[in-house]
């Protein structure tokens, strides 16, 4: 027993432990992992494990020999009806459909869907054509998450705080809580767990159980609530931390604090190594290491000041994580969670589970979680603290990560500044690469079925066009946030991994949907200075950003010659005004370092023609192709002139218009043809 004390006590069995763990975990990373299932099965029993509805769209989790993500559409409100009171999680359920494999990332920098899928062992989602149930629920864990959901009643905060599910919060908002830095306090993690474990071991202390007993009491439902929730990283680490203490606390083991993370965070890689993938885990780990180590120096009598310490070391430790992955650091942060860390955590997380037990407390709830989102939604829109980085090498994020620690160490123990001063001073050249570094590209954006091209002159940027599905109608065009939109989805994210902080000139070809539809997205969430039209009469769309653009006071032109942007001129190549939106198009010509470059817009055969007569333009470096490749475009005699090195096509793939057209494919054939539907985004260099 003495050994096992004295092994227990040193230092060196944790690194071992630690040692051992990751050489593990690094070999079970490097193991493939392949799908169960065969691509072509039609029909599946499956057990229902989460499900959530948008309006008419059913997601759900299914599980059987691993886990599937199914698509289904209500035809009505009837059958959605049907649903939610006849299928409950645990059911078993036959599904008829069709297995497709998720989408890969066609765009660089943003959130690669299908990697994320693979890290949580899901290889195909089903497209579900019909579902019948075979039998109830038998499973003790889901009969009490059925419960559960039953008295949440489809309350979105609920289940984020109760169930670690945030599926059921908009996009718009989500977004709010990662701008604002404080997306950690919506995951369940060590502080919801300290405040669950906190209020069962008073109650427990309250009736008398006998102190041991209280804390195996407490860690058994802490079990039962890890099975029933959300299984995150965080959670795990957050009740695998208790558990620890506990132990710790009962036997006497005198095991320091920083030891018991350690097996903490060798449980959870031996559980999942995968995790070390998952931005929660980082977050989670990081931020409780960081505190952990701190925590002589975080103490103080009054609560405000130990927030603010926490608050300060929390924001250091984490921007390496947050400037990785969002590409973006709100200096408001340290501010926003002195406001926001006592509202949730004394007042939001408790109220969740009085709800839980007393629903009529809905009534207070609700309005009090209301305010949380538009407040945290209005802060987010303080743009003045915030701060783009361009993507860099990982191994950058890594070097932050280690001066952050060692500025820690000398200020806490020496008091000495410089390491810290050294990594806001990199923070700051990291900021503002693009000021430093000249660099000229041009990036025609998947936006599926329209038109985005993205030209970067050293620092100064061009949008050329929004693109903007066809499926809103007017009333929907007037939202001023949608939530699943090309802009906040892919636009605004690109910029900001590009390092790019505002859009100094957003041209629109033309008013066609496809082209132009998400340019009021594009204002209300990021920085644009000018806006230039084409030339004719305005049509629906183009009205209704002029109204936006007068309420934000934005500069706005029409039909104009060109445009000087650091020396590198923009011709617009008006030859007349035309009786169609698509030939009059803005068509754009200019010459970035030798490079000639014409842009088409859905300039038709006609102001081709036109074009050929006025201009004296050919033999094109790089051309993109009018009307998304269609034979209403890109005639014989115009490309024979134009002769284009390289072709861009922006196309969505699979489209219903059948575009790109193979004769015009068959005209291109000289030169290199490029299409968005086949792969993504893509960017051409234009520096000497």
């Amino acid at each position: 027993m003495l050994r096992l004390r004295k092994i227990l006590l040193s230092n060196i069995t944790y690194i071992i432990i630690l040692i051992i763990v990751s050489l593990i975990s690094l070999i079970r990373l490097n193991i493939p992992k392949h799908s169960k299932y065969k691509s072509n099965q039609k029909e599946f029993t499956l057990i229902v494990d989460k499900y959530s509805i948008d309006e008419d769209k059913l997601t759900i989790y299914l599980k059987d020999k691993e886990l599937l993500i199914g698509s289904y559409y209500f035809i009505t409100k009837k059958e959605q009806l049907y649903f939610k009171n006849n299928i409950k999680l645990g059911d078993r359920i036959l599904i008829k459909g069709s297995l497709s494999k998720p989408n890969i990332n066609k765009t660089n920098n943003l959130f690669n869907y299908k990697e994320y899928l693979y890290n949580k062992s899901v290889f195909y989602l089903i497209n579900i054509d019909s579902y019948k149930k075979i039998n109830n629920n038998h499973n003790i864990i889901y009969l009490i998450k059925n419960i559960i959901r039953k008295r949440l009643n489809d309350n979105r905060y609920l289940y984020t705080f109760i169930l670690g599910d945030k599926s059921y919060l908009s996009t718009e908002v989500i977004t709010s809580y990662q701008e604002n830095g404080i997306s950690h306090l919506f995951a369940i993690s060590g502080m919801h767990i300290s405040l669950l474990s906190g209020i069962f071991l008073k109650l427990l202390n309250k009736i008398k159980v006998e102190e041991n007993k209280q804390y195996f009491i407490t860690i058994f439902f802490l079990l039962i609530y890890l099975l029933i929730a959300d299984t995150s990283p965080s959670i795990i680490r957050g009740v695998l931390f208790f558990i620890l203490f506990s132990l710790n606390n009962i036997y006497y083991f005198y095991i320091k604090p920083y030891n018991l993370f350690i097996i903490a965070l060798s449980i959870t890689l031996l559980i999942n190594p995968y995790y070390i993938y998952d931005i929660g885990f980082k977050y989670s780990f990081l931020i409780s290491l960081s505190l952990l180590l701190t925590s002589p120096y975080l103490k103080s009598n009054n609560y405000f000041i130990s927030l603010l310490k926490v608050s300060l070391i929390s924001t250091l430790i984490s921007i390496p994580i947050q400037i990785n992955n969002f590409y973006q650091l709100n200096l408001l942060s340290i501010i926003n969670n002195l406001i926001f860390v006592p509202i949730i955590s004394l007042v939001i997380f408790p109220m969740s589970l009085l709800v839980l037990l007393i629903p009529s407390l809905e009534l207070i709830y609700n309005p009090m979680v209301y305010l949380l989102e538009n407040l945290s939604i209005l802060i987010s829109h303080i743009n003045k603290f915030k701060l783009v980085f361009i993507k860099l090498p990982d191994i950058i994020y890594y070097i932050y990560l280690i001066i952050i620690i060692i500025s820690l160490y000398q200020f806490l123990l020496n008091k000495k500044k410089y390491p810290l001063i050294i990594f806001f001073i990199l923070l700051l050249i990291h900021s503002n690469y693009n000021l430093l570094i000249k660099t000229y590209y041009l990036e025609m954006i998947d936006v599926g079925q329209g038109d985005s091209i993205l030209l970067h002159l050293h620092n100064k940027n061009v949008l050329i066009d929004t693109g903007g599905k066809n499926t809103y109608n007017n009333k929907e065009f007037n939202n001023r946030i949608k939530t699943n939109s090309i802009i906040n989805n892919t636009t605004i994210p690109l910029l900001k991994s590009l390092g790019i902080k505002r859009i100094d000139y957003l041209i629109l070809s033309h008013g066609d949907s496809d082209h132009m539809k998400e340019s009021i997205n594009l204002i209300n969430n990021y920085r644009v200075n000018k806006v230039i039209f084409n030339c004719g009469r305005y049509n629906y769309l183009e009205k209704e950003l002029i109204k936006e653009l007068d309420n934000k006071h934005i500069k706005y032109y029409s039909c104009i010659n060109e445009l000087n942007i650091n020396y590198s001129y923009l011709y617009f190549l008006n030859t007349k005004e035309y009786n169609n939106e698509n030939d009059n198009s803005n068509v754009i010509y200019t010459e970035i370092n030798n490079n000639k470059i014409l842009l088409m817009g859905d300039a038709g055969v006609e102001k081709e023609k036109d074009i050929l007569k006025e201009y004296d333009i050919n033999n094109i470096d790089i051309l993109k192709v009018g009307h998304h490749g269609s034979n209403t475009s890109s005639s014989k005699e115009f490309i024979k002139t134009m002769n284009p090195k390289i072709s861009l096509i922006s196309v969505g793939e699979n489209n219903k218009f059948g575009h790109p057209k193979k004769e015009v494919l068959d005209i291109l054939s000289n030169s290199q043809i490029y299409r968005t539907d086949e792969v993504g985004s893509i960017i051409i260099n234009i520096n000497n």
